[in-house]
């Protein structure tokens, strides 16, 4: 069964041009205009990835805003946007918001092609292709299968994109990580900062469940690691 793909774009020749290129490329592509037909269009059955547009008719955020709809549906379903606003701001609110990519529209099609293709990859190696599909540290059990984190019995609401990030991490409790490190274990390449907002997203999603959450340690200079337990 081929993959789906929702495309949330407003202007209609872009959204073609999209939608003929995943087509060509085998996978299943729903196109929408603005957010409240996508979420029309997706309430039965959400799609295997979201591409969407930051901008939309009227709403000059309602990308964020279905964002932010479509993480409270599902907190690991791929979503990527594609805009042409291309401030760090912008940027830094999509990643927030839970965007496992932020890619502007000078992206050429080979390069947007090859970054689905990469996001599928990392979906599909989780539910089968890791050597340890299920990881526990301490407080955190990491279950890559049903792609699910729990810290203290509570469910963690990561993207596939932090998953990965946190998978490299808890592995080796005590080892850092650099930027580039945990860019090759999220198969992205993207800028460092953009790994600097995922990990304070990550932070953030662990100390909402408990403020003392402090297992994430930043290496001055270096990267992250994962605090070892105490006796550990």
């Amino acid at each position: 069964m081929p993959k789906t793909i929702a495309i949330v774009e407003d202007e209609e020749d872009i959204r073609a041009n999209y939608t003929e290129l995943f087509r060509r490329q085998g996978y299943e592509v729903n196109g929408y205009a603005n957010r409240q037909e996508a979420l029309t269009g997706i309430s039965s059955r959400l799609p295997d990835l979201a591409i969407l547009d930051v901008g939309l008719e009227d709403e000059f955020d309602g990308g964020f805003e279905l964002c932010r709809e479509l993480r409270q549906r599902s907190p690991t379903l791929p979503i990527i946007f594609l805009s042409a606003r291309d401030s760090d701001i912008d940027m830094v609110s999509g990643l927030r918001l839970g965007a496992d990519d932020y890619l502007t529209k000078d992206i050429s099609l080979p390069h947007l092609s090859a970054r689905v293709a990469a996001l599928f990859r990392r979906v599909d190696a989780m539910r089968g292709g890791l050597q340890e599909n299920q990881l526990f540290q301490g407080d955190l059990a990491l279950d890559m299968d049903r792609l699910s984190a729990h810290w203290k019995g509570q469910p963690v609401a990561l993207t596939v994109t932090e998953l990965w990030m946190l998978h490299a991490l808890a592995v080796h409790p005590g080892h850092v990580k650099s930027r580039e490190q945990l860019m090759q274990a999220a198969n992205i390449v993207v800028e460092a900062a953009t790994i600097t907002s995922h990990v304070r997203r990550m932070r953030a999603r662990f100390t909402e469940l408990d403020p003392d959450f402090e297992q994430i340690e930043s290496v001055y200079g270096i990267g992250y690691r994962w605090k070892e337990s105490v006796g550990g």
